[in-house]
Protein backbone atom coordinates (compact mmCIF):
# COMPACT_ATOMS: atom_id res chain seq x y z
CA UNK A 1 0.00 0.00 0.00
CA UNK A 2 3.06 2.46 0.40
CA UNK A 3 2.94 2.84 -3.66
CA UNK A 4 -0.41 3.08 -3.86
CA UNK A 5 -0.48 5.65 -0.73
CA UNK A 6 2.86 7.75 -2.16
CA UNK A 7 0.66 7.94 -5.69
CA UNK A 8 -2.26 9.09 -4.33
CA UNK A 9 -0.54 11.69 -2.15
CA UNK A 10 1.22 12.70 -5.67
CA UNK A 11 -2.58 12.58 -7.54
CA UNK A 12 -3.09 15.73 -4.89
CA UNK A 13 -1.29 18.32 -6.20
CA UNK A 14 -2.45 17.75 -10.61
CA UNK A 15 -6.19 17.92 -8.38
CA UNK A 16 -5.81 20.48 -6.26
CA UNK A 17 -4.33 22.84 -8.69
CA UNK A 18 -6.73 21.98 -11.59
CA UNK A 19 -9.68 22.67 -9.35
CA UNK A 20 -8.21 26.13 -8.10
CA UNK A 21 -7.34 27.25 -12.10
CA UNK A 22 -10.68 26.37 -13.23
CA UNK A 23 -12.59 28.67 -10.66
CA UNK A 24 -10.04 31.10 -10.83
CA UNK A 25 -10.73 31.61 -14.66
CA UNK A 26 -14.62 31.61 -13.85
CA UNK A 27 -14.38 34.53 -11.40
CA UNK A 28 -12.51 36.23 -13.96
CA UNK A 29 -15.27 36.28 -15.93
CA UNK A 30 -18.10 36.55 -12.91
CA UNK A 31 -19.62 40.12 -13.33
CA UNK A 32 -18.98 42.47 -10.32
CA UNK A 33 -15.57 42.16 -7.92
CA UNK A 34 -14.14 43.64 -4.68
CA UNK A 35 -13.41 47.07 -6.93
CA UNK A 36 -16.90 47.36 -8.30
CA UNK A 37 -18.59 47.01 -4.67
CA UNK A 38 -15.66 49.67 -3.61
CA UNK A 39 -16.93 51.74 -6.57
CA UNK A 40 -20.66 51.74 -5.55
CA UNK A 41 -19.85 52.81 -1.99
CA UNK A 42 -17.80 56.13 -3.13
CA UNK A 43 -20.89 56.41 -4.97
CA UNK A 44 -23.03 56.07 -2.65
CA UNK A 45 -24.84 53.21 -4.39
CA UNK A 46 -24.81 50.57 -1.57
CA UNK A 47 -25.84 50.33 1.56
CA UNK A 48 -22.76 50.67 4.37
CA UNK A 49 -19.35 51.27 4.56
CA UNK A 50 -16.73 48.31 3.52
CA UNK A 51 -13.37 49.62 2.52
CA UNK A 52 -10.97 52.36 3.20
CA UNK A 53 -12.25 54.28 0.02
CA UNK A 54 -15.80 54.21 1.06
CA UNK A 55 -15.60 56.97 3.90
CA UNK A 56 -13.53 59.59 2.07
CA UNK A 57 -15.29 60.66 -1.20
CA UNK A 58 -14.08 64.25 -1.29
CA UNK A 59 -12.21 65.61 -4.35
CA UNK A 60 -12.68 62.14 -6.11
CA UNK A 61 -14.15 63.96 -9.45
CA UNK A 62 -11.91 65.98 -11.78
CA UNK A 63 -13.74 69.07 -12.33
CA UNK A 64 -15.63 69.71 -14.94
CA UNK A 65 -15.25 66.28 -16.80
CA UNK A 66 -17.89 63.42 -16.53
CA UNK A 67 -15.30 60.38 -18.03
CA UNK A 68 -12.31 58.72 -16.32
CA UNK A 69 -10.45 57.66 -19.24
CA UNK A 70 -9.62 53.99 -20.08
CA UNK A 71 -9.80 53.06 -16.47
CA UNK A 72 -13.53 54.00 -15.60
CA UNK A 73 -14.15 52.09 -18.99
CA UNK A 74 -13.23 48.63 -16.98
CA UNK A 75 -15.52 48.90 -14.06
CA UNK A 76 -19.79 50.09 -14.06
CA UNK A 77 -19.79 53.03 -11.82
CA UNK A 78 -16.62 54.08 -12.30
CA UNK A 79 -17.99 57.32 -14.43
CA UNK A 80 -16.72 60.59 -13.10
CA UNK A 81 -13.97 59.50 -10.71
CA UNK A 82 -9.88 60.00 -11.44
CA UNK A 83 -7.77 57.77 -13.07
CA UNK A 84 -5.63 57.67 -10.18
CA UNK A 85 -8.04 56.95 -7.25
CA UNK A 86 -9.33 53.47 -9.04
CA UNK A 87 -5.84 52.80 -9.70
CA UNK A 88 -5.24 53.08 -6.26
CA UNK A 89 -8.61 50.52 -5.37
CA UNK A 90 -7.16 48.14 -7.61
CA UNK A 91 -3.43 48.52 -6.23
CA UNK A 92 -5.30 47.63 -2.44
CA UNK A 93 -6.99 44.56 -4.23
CA UNK A 94 -3.99 43.44 -6.16
CA UNK A 95 -5.76 43.78 -9.74
CA UNK A 96 -3.19 45.94 -11.19
CA UNK A 97 -1.26 43.22 -12.02
CA UNK A 98 -2.53 40.47 -14.71
CA UNK A 99 -4.34 37.42 -13.81
CA UNK A 100 -1.72 34.76 -14.49
CA UNK A 101 0.63 37.03 -12.37
CA UNK A 102 -1.47 37.20 -9.28
CA UNK A 103 -2.58 32.94 -9.63
CA UNK A 104 0.78 32.46 -9.70
CA UNK A 105 1.49 34.28 -6.64
CA UNK A 106 -1.70 32.99 -5.19
CA UNK A 107 -0.60 29.29 -5.53
CA UNK A 108 2.89 30.13 -4.05
CA UNK A 109 1.49 31.79 -0.92
CA UNK A 110 -0.73 28.51 -0.63
CA UNK A 111 1.80 26.20 -0.48
CA UNK A 112 3.03 27.91 2.71
CA UNK A 113 -0.44 27.93 4.06
CA UNK A 114 -1.07 32.10 3.66
CA UNK A 115 -4.29 33.05 2.58
CA UNK A 116 -3.94 36.65 3.03
CA UNK A 117 -6.20 39.00 4.67
CA UNK A 118 -10.19 39.08 4.20
CA UNK A 119 -10.63 42.00 1.63
CA UNK A 120 -13.83 43.81 3.66
CA UNK A 121 -13.74 41.97 6.98
CA UNK A 122 -10.11 43.82 8.04
CA UNK A 123 -8.96 39.87 9.49
CA UNK A 124 -6.85 37.27 8.05
CA UNK A 125 -8.64 34.36 6.59
CA UNK A 126 -6.86 31.69 8.76
CA UNK A 127 -8.06 33.05 11.59
CA UNK A 128 -11.53 33.78 10.07
CA UNK A 129 -11.84 29.74 8.98
CA UNK A 130 -10.30 28.51 12.50
CA UNK A 131 -13.08 31.71 14.11
CA UNK A 132 -15.48 29.66 12.29
CA UNK A 133 -14.73 26.10 11.85
CA UNK A 134 -15.86 24.52 15.17
CA UNK A 135 -19.76 25.36 14.66
CA UNK A 136 -19.19 23.25 10.85
CA UNK A 137 -17.20 20.87 12.76
CA UNK A 138 -20.33 20.08 15.86
CA UNK A 139 -22.95 20.38 12.74
CA UNK A 140 -20.96 17.50 10.80
CA UNK A 141 -19.84 15.58 14.08
CA UNK A 142 -23.62 15.21 15.68
CA UNK A 143 -25.29 14.55 12.30
CA UNK A 144 -22.46 11.76 11.62
CA UNK A 145 -22.68 10.46 14.46
CA UNK A 146 -26.86 10.35 14.62
CA UNK A 147 -26.73 8.95 11.18
CA UNK A 148 -25.24 5.69 11.97
CA UNK A 149 -26.96 5.32 15.27
CA UNK A 150 -30.03 5.33 13.45
CA UNK A 151 -28.15 3.42 9.98
CA UNK A 152 -26.75 0.59 11.41
CA UNK A 153 -29.86 -0.86 13.79
CA UNK A 154 -31.99 -0.20 10.71
CA UNK A 155 -29.90 -2.14 8.52
CA UNK A 156 -29.44 -5.01 10.71
CA UNK A 157 -33.21 -5.39 10.63
CA UNK A 158 -33.83 -4.51 7.60
CA UNK A 159 -31.45 -7.48 6.85
CA UNK A 160 -32.83 -9.61 9.25
CA UNK A 161 -36.57 -9.11 7.96
CA UNK A 162 -35.42 -9.16 4.16
CA UNK A 163 -38.25 -9.28 1.43
CA UNK A 164 -41.07 -8.53 4.29
CA UNK A 165 -43.21 -5.18 4.69
CA UNK A 166 -40.96 -4.00 7.04
CA UNK A 167 -38.14 -3.93 4.53
CA UNK A 168 -40.52 -2.77 1.50
CA UNK A 169 -42.26 0.22 3.71
CA UNK A 170 -38.87 1.52 4.94
CA UNK A 171 -36.87 0.99 1.81
CA UNK A 172 -39.65 3.39 0.24
CA UNK A 173 -39.56 5.94 3.76
CA UNK A 174 -35.73 5.83 2.60
CA UNK A 175 -36.22 6.95 -0.90
CA UNK A 176 -38.63 9.55 -0.55
CA UNK A 177 -36.24 10.80 2.46
CA UNK A 178 -33.27 10.93 -0.10
CA UNK A 179 -35.14 12.41 -2.53
CA UNK A 180 -36.16 15.44 -0.38
CA UNK A 181 -33.63 18.55 -0.16
CA UNK A 182 -32.16 19.47 3.13
CA UNK A 183 -32.52 22.86 2.89
CA UNK A 184 -36.11 22.20 1.62
CA UNK A 185 -36.68 19.96 4.73
CA UNK A 186 -35.03 22.60 6.79
CA UNK A 187 -37.86 25.19 5.57
CA UNK A 188 -40.51 22.56 6.11
CA UNK A 189 -39.28 22.38 10.14
CA UNK A 190 -38.91 25.99 10.42
CA UNK A 191 -43.00 26.83 8.82
CA UNK A 192 -43.96 23.66 11.32
CA UNK A 193 -41.82 23.73 14.79
CA UNK A 194 -39.86 27.16 14.85
CA UNK A 195 -42.74 30.06 14.33
CA UNK A 196 -42.85 29.83 11.24
CA UNK A 197 -47.02 28.93 11.32
CA UNK A 198 -48.20 26.30 13.67
CA UNK A 199 -45.95 25.98 16.48
CA UNK A 200 -42.88 27.63 18.15
CA UNK A 201 -40.62 25.09 20.17
CA UNK A 202 -37.35 25.30 18.60
CA UNK A 203 -34.64 28.47 18.11
CA UNK A 204 -34.44 29.75 14.81
CA UNK A 205 -31.07 31.20 14.75
CA UNK A 206 -27.52 30.09 16.29
CA UNK A 207 -26.17 27.26 18.32
CA UNK A 208 -26.46 29.13 22.01
CA UNK A 209 -29.01 31.56 23.28
CA UNK A 210 -28.27 35.05 24.52
CA UNK A 211 -27.07 35.04 28.32
CA UNK A 212 -25.03 31.25 27.11
CA UNK A 213 -22.08 32.47 28.94
CA UNK A 214 -24.26 33.20 32.01
CA UNK A 215 -25.73 29.65 32.57
CA UNK A 216 -24.53 26.84 34.89
CA UNK A 217 -22.65 23.43 32.97
CA UNK A 218 -26.43 21.80 32.53
CA UNK A 219 -28.80 24.64 31.08
CA UNK A 220 -25.49 25.25 28.50
CA UNK A 221 -25.33 21.55 27.52
CA UNK A 222 -29.50 21.35 27.49
CA UNK A 223 -29.50 25.14 24.94
CA UNK A 224 -26.46 23.71 22.41
CA UNK A 225 -28.65 21.01 22.12
CA UNK A 226 -31.80 22.50 21.88
CA UNK A 227 -30.74 24.69 19.06
CA UNK A 228 -28.95 21.60 17.57
CA UNK A 229 -32.22 19.43 16.55
CA UNK A 230 -33.65 21.79 13.72
CA UNK A 231 -30.14 21.73 11.69
CA UNK A 232 -29.55 17.68 12.32
CA UNK A 233 -32.88 16.70 11.30
CA UNK A 234 -32.54 18.63 8.35
CA UNK A 235 -29.23 17.34 7.08
CA UNK A 236 -30.57 13.48 8.10
CA UNK A 237 -33.23 13.70 6.25
CA UNK A 238 -31.27 12.65 3.59
CA UNK A 239 -28.00 11.32 4.83
CA UNK A 240 -28.69 8.13 6.16
CA UNK A 241 -30.05 6.11 3.05
CA UNK A 242 -26.73 5.20 1.47
CA UNK A 243 -25.38 3.85 5.08
CA UNK A 244 -28.84 1.50 6.11
CA UNK A 245 -28.54 0.08 2.46
CA UNK A 246 -24.46 -0.17 2.50
CA UNK A 247 -24.97 -2.24 6.37
CA UNK A 248 -28.10 -4.67 4.81
CA UNK A 249 -26.71 -5.51 1.83
CA UNK A 250 -22.89 -6.19 3.71
CA UNK A 251 -25.43 -8.45 6.27
CA UNK A 252 -26.72 -10.26 3.80
CA UNK A 253 -23.40 -11.29 2.12
CA UNK A 254 -22.01 -12.14 5.58
CA UNK A 255 -25.02 -14.04 6.07
CA UNK A 256 -24.14 -16.74 2.89
CA UNK A 257 -21.17 -17.51 4.39
CA UNK A 258 -19.89 -20.53 4.97
CA UNK A 259 -18.99 -19.81 8.81
CA UNK A 260 -22.71 -18.50 9.24
CA UNK A 261 -23.94 -22.17 8.33
CA UNK A 262 -21.24 -23.64 10.60
CA UNK A 263 -22.52 -22.08 13.41
CA UNK A 264 -26.14 -22.31 12.86
CA UNK A 265 -25.21 -26.10 12.65
CA UNK A 266 -23.71 -25.64 16.42
CA UNK A 267 -26.76 -25.09 17.40
CA UNK A 268 -26.59 -21.19 18.12
CA UNK A 269 -29.22 -18.91 18.33
CA UNK A 270 -30.20 -16.48 15.87
CA UNK A 271 -28.97 -13.50 18.29
CA UNK A 272 -25.51 -15.37 18.52
CA UNK A 273 -25.17 -15.73 15.09
CA UNK A 274 -26.03 -11.76 14.13
CA UNK A 275 -24.24 -10.14 16.89
CA UNK A 276 -21.41 -12.82 17.84
CA UNK A 277 -20.19 -13.60 14.34
CA UNK A 278 -21.94 -11.38 11.15
CA UNK A 279 -22.10 -8.48 13.40
CA UNK A 280 -18.15 -7.94 13.62
CA UNK A 281 -17.47 -8.61 9.85
CA UNK A 282 -20.10 -7.09 8.39
CA UNK A 283 -19.49 -3.79 9.94
CA UNK A 284 -15.82 -3.60 9.00
CA UNK A 285 -16.55 -1.73 5.83
CA UNK A 286 -19.59 0.45 6.93
CA UNK A 287 -16.75 1.57 10.27
CA UNK A 288 -14.32 1.81 7.90
CA UNK A 289 -16.50 4.67 5.79
CA UNK A 290 -16.82 6.96 8.39
CA UNK A 291 -13.87 9.21 8.23
CA UNK A 292 -15.25 10.06 4.21
CA UNK A 293 -18.99 10.10 5.92
CA UNK A 294 -18.12 12.88 7.68
CA UNK A 295 -16.50 14.79 5.15
CA UNK A 296 -19.40 14.60 2.98
CA UNK A 297 -22.04 15.52 5.27
CA UNK A 298 -19.26 18.43 6.77
CA UNK A 299 -18.84 19.62 2.77
CA UNK A 300 -22.69 19.03 1.13
CA UNK A 301 -24.64 19.93 3.83
CA UNK A 302 -23.05 23.17 6.19
CA UNK A 303 -23.60 25.46 3.71
CA UNK A 304 -27.62 25.90 2.52
CA UNK A 305 -28.29 25.10 6.54
CA UNK A 306 -25.92 27.30 7.88
CA UNK A 307 -27.73 29.95 5.68
CA UNK A 308 -30.99 28.88 6.83
CA UNK A 309 -30.50 28.92 10.47
CA UNK A 310 -28.07 31.79 10.51
CA UNK A 311 -25.36 29.51 11.69
CA UNK A 312 -22.12 31.19 11.96
CA UNK A 313 -19.59 28.27 10.28
CA UNK A 314 -17.78 27.74 7.30
CA UNK A 315 -20.39 27.40 4.76
CA UNK A 316 -22.54 31.08 5.91
CA UNK A 317 -18.67 32.32 5.64
CA UNK A 318 -18.17 31.00 1.70
CA UNK A 319 -21.71 32.39 1.59
CA UNK A 320 -21.07 35.25 2.59
CA UNK A 321 -17.54 35.27 1.01
CA UNK A 322 -19.47 34.59 -2.54
CA UNK A 323 -21.70 37.27 -2.06
CA UNK A 324 -19.56 39.94 -1.28
CA UNK A 325 -16.79 39.10 -3.91
CA UNK A 326 -14.29 38.14 -0.61
CA UNK A 327 -12.42 36.40 -2.91
CA UNK A 328 -9.64 35.91 -0.22
CA UNK A 329 -11.97 34.15 2.11
CA UNK A 330 -13.09 31.94 -1.29
CA UNK A 331 -10.34 30.93 -2.95
CA UNK A 332 -9.03 29.76 0.52
CA UNK A 333 -11.98 27.78 2.10
CA UNK A 334 -12.18 26.46 -1.69
CA UNK A 335 -8.53 25.11 -1.77
CA UNK A 336 -9.14 24.00 2.28
CA UNK A 337 -11.98 21.96 1.16
CA UNK A 338 -10.46 20.17 -1.40
CA UNK A 339 -7.45 19.35 0.15
CA UNK A 340 -9.11 17.77 3.41
CA UNK A 341 -11.62 16.31 0.79
CA UNK A 342 -8.92 14.80 -1.11
CA UNK A 343 -7.03 13.78 2.07
CA UNK A 344 -9.80 11.68 3.57
CA UNK A 345 -10.20 9.75 0.37
CA UNK A 346 -6.64 8.52 0.96
CA UNK A 347 -7.44 7.79 4.58
CA UNK A 348 -10.73 6.12 3.76
CA UNK A 349 -8.87 3.91 1.45
CA UNK A 350 -6.06 3.35 3.63
CA UNK A 351 -8.95 2.18 6.18
CA UNK A 352 -10.41 0.19 4.38
CA UNK A 353 -7.21 -2.11 3.58
CA UNK A 354 -6.22 -2.18 7.50
CA UNK A 355 -9.60 -3.46 8.67
CA UNK A 356 -9.71 -5.76 5.82
CA UNK A 357 -6.38 -6.54 4.21
CA UNK A 358 -8.57 -8.47 1.24
CA UNK A 359 -8.96 -5.05 -0.14
CA UNK A 360 -6.11 -4.44 -2.11
CA UNK A 361 -5.95 -1.19 -4.36
CA UNK A 362 -2.38 -1.75 -4.35
CA UNK A 363 -3.47 -4.08 -7.01
CA UNK A 364 -5.98 -1.60 -8.91
CA UNK A 365 -5.31 0.68 -11.30
CA UNK A 366 -5.95 4.26 -10.73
Amino acid sequence: MLAYTLRRLLLIIPTLFGIMLINFVIVQFAPGGPVERVLAEIQGQASGATANFAGSTDNLQSPGTTSSGDLSSKYRGAQGLRPDIIADIEKQFGFDKPAPERFWQMLKNYLRFDFGESYFRDQKVVDLILEKMPVSISIGLWTTLFTYLISIPLGIRKAIRDGSRFDVWTSSAIIIGNAIPSFLFAILLIVLFSGGRYFDIFPLRGLTSPGWDAMNWGARIADYFWHLVLPVASLLIGSFASLTMLTKNSFLEQVKQQYVITARAKGLTQKQVLYGHVFRNAMLIVIAGFPSAFIGIFFTGSLLIEVIFSLDGLGLLGYEAAINRDYPVVFATLFMFTLLGLIMQIVRDLTYHLIDPRIDFEARDL
